[in-house]
């Protein structure tokens, strides 16, 4: 876990909170102690990942908002224009009530002729005040259906802004409790966690190239659409992860393969989880760059594939976007956004920048590795 300016202020601010550090965590062996720090993540993960989806949910109702309150507007200006018709009618039926009416003159007439066009004209204005009645009855109903609809969606936003304050609250407790985990451990038991997480990612990475699921090791090319992708997710290398966050200063996962997509024309869904379950699946032996693959048994995790078992990724809070082995975190699948591109015939991969190895962010490559914290 090597981001350690990350662990120095969480120390801080936890003894500052908490007290002094309790000496029963550091009689915790260094394997458990990764699983239950991993599975304090993962519960962080999926509380941001839940604020993520009520975030654009909200988004989604106040644009359905903004539509019903115009359509109603739009409604409610024709239903004037139409009274105002129709009370124009009713002052002219007034009026012509005191001298004859078309059907008296007709009956009165003595040219044949002329009754027969008085006739069509009476008939004629009669088919139009029907009409006018009838666009009148159906604005009104249109009014209140639309009135209806426009308070629903208001409500329905009031509920979603409560629930995204309860979501944000729910990750700020994940979060403390993770920094009152490290705020209990020694220099020592820091650097043990290091170098356990190196080693079990570098196995995993092994294990799986040797296993073939990744098909051939030759990189495939992307198709326009995924090598735009690519391109904007190597350009935020570097950049620092923030839960919730999805740029230009700071990405969480799913934020920054959403943007990737979203910045070569082919908008996605924002969270992980949508990402996983609306988007197309490929096998693992089929991948290209600009697909995206999925981790955790509840797809809490997202990164984008660059080829030749790499990914880029915004891996945890403390870290930096940056490439990632692609069995750094347990592998649920991938999807592709544009499964109806075309591969480029060529295409030359952004050049990546060098790791800094005096970056304490830059060695974390897991994400949230637990489906749930141990008990």
């Amino acid at each position: 876990m090597s981001n350690r300016l990350l662990r120095a202020a969480c120390v801080a601010a936890a003894l500052l909170v908490v007290g002094p550090p309790p000496q029963q965590a550091r009689a915790e062996p260094v394997g458990a102690l990764l699983t239950r720090l991993q599975g304090l993540y993962q519960k962080a993960e999926e509380a941001a990942e839940a604020y993520n989806s009520t975030e654009a949910a909200l988004r989604s109702r106040q644009d359905e908002e903004h539509r019903l309150t115009a359509e109603l507007g739009r409604t409610r200006r024709a239903l004037t224009t139409e009274r105002a018709v129709a009370g124009r009618l009713a002052r002219e039926q007034y009026q012509g009530a005191r001298g004859l009416s078309p059907y008296a003159r007709m009956l009165l007439s003595g040219d044949p002729q002329a009754a027969l066009n008085e006739r069509r004209l009476a008939a004629r204005e009669g088919a139009r005040q029907a009409a006018l009645l009838a666009r009148l009855a159906k604005g009104e109903r249109q009014t209140g259906r639309l009135a209806a609809a426009a308070r629903k969606a208001r409500d329905t936003k009031a509920e979603l802004v409560g629930e995204m304050r309860e979501r944000k609250e729910e990750v700020g407790r994940q979060l403390k409790e993770v920094e009152r985990t490290l705020a209990a451990l020694t220099p020592g038991e820091l650097a043990q966690l290091d170098e356990r997480e190196a080693a079990d990612t570098a196995d995993a990475q092994r294990e799986l190239l040797r296993s073939g699921a990744l098909g051939s090791p030759r990189t495939r090319t992307p198709t326009a659409a995924g090598g735009a992708a690519l391109t904007y997710a190597t350009a935020q290398i570097g950049k620092p992860y923030v839960w919730g966050a999805e740029g230009p200063g700071s990405f969480d996962c799913s934020g920054l393969t959403s943007q990737a997509w979203a910045h070569a024309g082919r908008p996605i869904p924002r969270t992980s989880q949508e990402q996983w379950e609306r988007l197309p699946r490929v096998p693992l032996d089929q991948l290209r760059p600009g697909d995206l693959v999925v981790y955790f048994p509840k797809a809490t995790h997202v990164a984008l594939y660059i080829g030749e078992g790499k990914v880029i990724q915004a891996p945890r809070p403390g870290t930096k976007v940056k490439v990632s082995p692609i069995a750094a975190n347990p592998l649920l699948g991938a999807v592709r956004p544009d499964s109806d591109g075309t591969p480029l015939t060529r295409f030359t991969p952004p050049p990546l920048p060098e790791p800094d190895p005096s970056d304490p962010a830059a060695g974390d490559d897991t994400g949230y590795s637990a489906e749930e914290a141990p008990g």
